[in-house]
């Protein structure tokens, strides 16, 4: 991993097109479901980032076989009953999304199996889903009672429950959903604010049904699945760095085509239109289950705005980013109703507030989000990615506004979602 990295890019103008990597949430779904369904299923642009290669190493070590040649990814899917109890424990390294939903699968398997991660997920909360995954007749055991890794499941028959999320959570809504899959009869599971809904996009595109209205997901169990090929869309996460970069770098113009456009994820759309940015989509023509299209940006005059309540779960991973993009706003920017962000990768509230002051941002933290007035001249220094991904690189984002020299200490964070982020932040025409 890289340690540090030098982010000197003093561009008057960044132009090209960017073809982000595959999207993360999708790709950890792609792999899950291709090893329950039956037959094979092949995957395109597949995100071949750290954490999403935790996802694959697990399932390989519950038998099942997956091919990747560098092109597509292949999963010989064996169905709910092939998989196998794995020899060794499944590490999922720094991923979240691989811990929360695989406890949903193997909650019903008849095998004991143990989940670790690294030192990031052993502070991770994992009782907002070990709790409710009890309810279902889960054997789940764990530090602090199941608050944290490793995970001990012995997988048990589920039964049926009906749940009320305590926090708009897709992970704990979708690892719920993984259970209620395999219960006997129907489960409902109720969401008081939509939160990203891959799985059930992914549930009806391997043939399965689950229904959602209202707020109120219906699920009924035994289901089972035929494999498929899968295009994953390119992640609106990552190209979330390069639309903030575009509208903030003078004389901009990027193009980012295939980007995914699934409704539950396209807050940070919404928010350079309102906060006055120079962006346009347009929507591709196809009949790709994830909807997808090009979105360009240019340079912008900014201005201040308020970001909270239903909008907050659509753009949860880009807030880093969207903290960027205030500091150079006209006004202040108040971002409300983001405690979730305390239990990311890294506390992100605290983490990037820290750091973006650190280049001479305005910036302060609440209870539940942050403050910042702007615009402010940002200088260089020594930042830290903290361990945090989307804290890197919205700090090699801040790097280009800077006439200074900015140090990135654990750039290598960026392997988790984004492993040629920077090669493909070089790769622009820089003037």
């Amino acid at each position: 991993m890289v340690m540090s990295k030098k982010v000197m890019i003093n561009s008057k103008g960044l132009r090209g097109n960017i073809n982000v990597p595959g999207d993360k949430s999708v790709s950890h779904r792609s792999i899950m479901f291709g090893a329950i369904a039956e037959g094979l299923t092949v995957i395109h642009n597949f995100l071949r980032a750290d954490d999403c290669l935790s996802t694959m190493a697990c399932f390989k070590k519950m038998g099942v076989n997956i091919q990747d040649d560098g092109d597509k990814v292949v999963v010989h899917g064996k169905g709910w009953n092939g998989l196998v109890e794995p020899e060794t424990i499944l590490d999922v390294g720094n991923s979240g999304t691989t811990a929360r939903l695989m406890s949903g699968i193997l909650a019903g398997r008849p095998f004991h199996s143990v989940i670790v991660g690294d030192e990031s997920i052993a502070k991770r909360p994992m009782k907002r889903v070990t709790a409710p995954l009890a309810l279902f007749g889960a054997a789940i055991d764990g530090r602090n009672h199941g608050e944290y890794t490793p995970l001990s499941i012995r997988g048990r028959k589920l039964s049926s429950i009906e749940y009320k999320l305590p926090v708009a959570s897709a992970q704990v809504k979708s690892a719920l959903i993984l259970a209620a899959l395999q219960a006997e009869g129907e489960s409902v599971i109720t969401e008081k604010v939509p939160t990203r809904n891959h799985t059930e996009t992914m549930i009806r595109k391997f043939g399965g049904d689950i229904s959602s209205r209202n707020g109120e997901i219906r699920v009924a169990g035994g289901q089972r699945f035929s494999g498929k090929e899968i295009k994953i869309p390119g992640d609106i996460s990552s190209a979330a760095f390069f639309l903030a970069a575009g509208a903030l770098v003078p004389e901009s113009k990027l193009v980012l085509p295939g980007i995914g456009l699934n409704p539950t994820r396209t807050g940070i759309i919404k928010v350079l239109e309102e906060m006055g940015a120079s962006i346009s989509v347009e929507w591709d023509d196809n009949d790709e289950f994830e909807p997808t299209g090009t979105i360009t940006v240019e340079s912008s005059r900014l201005k201040g705005i308020e970001i909270s309540g239903d909008l907050i779960p659509a753009l949860i991973d880009e807030i880093p980013v969207i903290a960027l993009l205030a500091s150079q706003a006209e006004g202040r920017t108040v971002i409300k109703d983001a405690e979730e962000l305390k239990v990311k990768e890294t506390n992100r509230i605290d983490a990037i507030v820290s750091q973006l002051r650190i280049l001479g941002a305005d910036i302060e933290s609440t209870d539940d989000g942050m403050v910042i007035n702007g615009p402010a001249a940002l200088h260089g220094g020594t930042v830290d990615s903290l361990g945090d991904h989307r804290i890197g690189m919205t700090l090699a984002v801040a790097a280009l506004l800077s006439k200074q020299e900015v140090l990135l200490k654990n750039a290598g964070a960026v392997n988790i979602s984004y492993p040629s982020f920077y090669s493909d932040l070089h790769s622009l025409s820089l003037g």
